[in-house]
């Protein structure tokens, strides 16, 4: 069995939406995105606890949990527009990194080959090695592009002796053939990691990475804009991996490995709304939410919003796709009038 329900506490499900079987595609045929738990956090090299990071994102909302959230900004409801489904979490033992990717790449490949949209609750990072594996398999290799939101490359090759880590993903990914180097953009870079020998293999890979100074110099619009060009060229869909850290630690202070400097969660929330309009998704997982460095739900909070940002754009790409109509995701639909 890969579904264990709730891994870690009470069994529930995102906001209230229903239930489905990850082992029985049946029942998850009709779906347009299936929320996939990853409780994982054996590839953590600093502070663990990611493993709690999938019920939290799924509690944390002041609103009731009724499998209902009507977006103000974008006038569509994200869990109601689009058939949202929740399997619940797989079954991931932190102590055998390996087996858990496995288990997991095996899954997410289950329900992408349905034409769902596989939406990954983490975890640590490692996590998206299998999540993207899973998708290429099913949707195409070498075929999906990766916007990778992040303060760290994750590129390393082996730590502590081992080369599953969720400083390691992106390599795994490059090197399989999974992902293409050249179609893979990191967004929000910074601090004082990797060291040169690593930047070198990036560069060797094609990889384009804006730092935060990049970012603040140019606008986040003009850098989306430069990286929506390239992984548009050659490939036929979008994975969007959001590690919560690509935030300052000021607005996500729980997650293992801060680093000062980064996005707001303002930003972070329009750059997740445009890339889900605009583009092709075909995969999105939201790691590095770590639960016992949380303050006052701020991070669990910031997740969530991230899910329900990406689910209400795609409900609106979906309804003016239906129209005939158009909307920049950079302007309000909001006329003052309510």
């Amino acid at each position: 069995m890969t579904r264990y329900g709730a891994q870690y506490g009470p069994d529930y499900t995102f906001l209230g939406v229903d239930r489905c079987d990850l082992d029985d595609s049946a029942t998850y045929a009709d779906a347009d995105v299936v929320i996939v738990g990853a409780p994982f956090d054996g590839g953590t090299s600093y502070r663990s606890g990611a493993r709690f990071g999938p019920a939290a994102l799924r509690a944390a909302c002041y609103l009731a949990h009724d499998g209902s959230r009507p977006s103000l900004a974008m006038r569509v409801d994200g869990l109601k527009d689009l058939r949202v489904l929740d399997g619940g979490d797989v079954e991931l033992f932190s102590g055998d990194a390996a087996r858990s990717c496995a288990d997991l790449e095996r899954v997410i490949e289950r329900v992408a080959s349905t034409g769902a949209i596989p939406l990954v609750l983490g975890g640590d990072h490692t996590i998206t090695w299998p999540d993207v594996t899973g998708v290429a398999r099913a949707r195409g290799w070498g075929r999906v592009a990766v916007l990778h939101f992040d303060a760290h490359a994750d590129t390393g090759d082996i730590d502590f002796g081992s080369l599953i880590g969720h400083g390691q993903p992106m390599r795994r990914l490059i090197e399989s053939g999974a992902a293409r180097g050249d179609r893979f953009l990191q967004l929000g870079l910074r601090g004082y990691w990797p060291g040169p020998e690593t930047l070198a293999w990036m560069a060797e890979q094609g990889m384009r990475s804006y730092e935060m100074t990049e970012i603040t110099a140019r606008g986040l619009d003009e850098v989306m804009d430069e990286a929506f060009a390239i992984a548009r060229s050659e490939c036929d869909g979008i994975f969007l991996s959001v590690d919560i850290d690509v935030c300052d630690p000021g607005h996500a202070p729980g997650t293992g490995t801060p680093e000062p400097g980064g996005l707001t969660s303002r930003q972070l929330l329009d750059a997740v709304r445009r890339i889900c309009y605009e583009l092709p998704v075909w995969g999105i997982d939201v790691v590095e939410v770590s639960p016992p460095f949380d303050h006052a739900d701020i991070t669990a909070m910031l997740g969530n919003r991230v899910v329900l940002e990406a689910l209400s754009a795609l409900a609106r790409r979906r309804q003016d796709d239906r129209d005939g109509t158009t909307w920049d995701p950079r302007q309000p639909l909001l006329d003052g009038r309510g």
